[in-house]
């Protein structure tokens, strides 16, 4: 594992236990799913790139564009092949094939992802059959 990759697992598995907190993202108090990988970005490099515009929870099935997955791509570059994740990567979900990316992680290994899981708190969940057949990007954060 990369000194990079470390980093970011280390800082992802310091948000959990945060509280579970629509559009928040702050470590110990409360965040979703888009916030905690603010909150990763942020402790790696500072600055957000970009405040996201303010979201309602249905909002990836409403806005009639892929938000989350454009953002990924504007910040992180293209988005790997499925079989080149590695541990501290981005994982994107969408609910269904025709709908945008909705959900967001961090990969653990190929067991296990974190994320902010609605009504609970960020946590470390098992990558099972039903997480993973959504996965629809991977990103690698950029060096620094």
């Amino acid at each position: 594992m990369t000194t990079m990759e470390r980093h970011v697992l280390a800082i992802a598995e310091s948000w959990i236990g945060t509280p579970y907190r629509h559009q928040a993202s702050l470590k110990g108090v409360g965040c979703d799913c888009l916030g905690l990988v603010r909150g990763v970005w942020r402790e790696l490099y500072g600055a957000e790139p970009e405040l996201p515009p303010p979201y309602a929870p249905d909002w990836a099935e409403r806005s009639g564009e892929d938000r989350l997955m454009n953002a990924a791509r504007r910040h992180f570059g293209a988005s790997l092949p499925l079989a080149e994740r590695r541990p501290g990567d981005l994982l994107l979900f969408r609910w269904r094939p025709e709908v945008a990316a909705k959900h967001a992680g961090i990969f653990v290994g190929e067991r296990e992802f974190i994320h902010a899981y609605e009504q609970a708190a960020v946590i470390r969940s098992p990558l099972v059959p039903s997480w993973r057949r959504r996965i629809a990007a991977v990103f690698r954060f950029p060096e620094k």
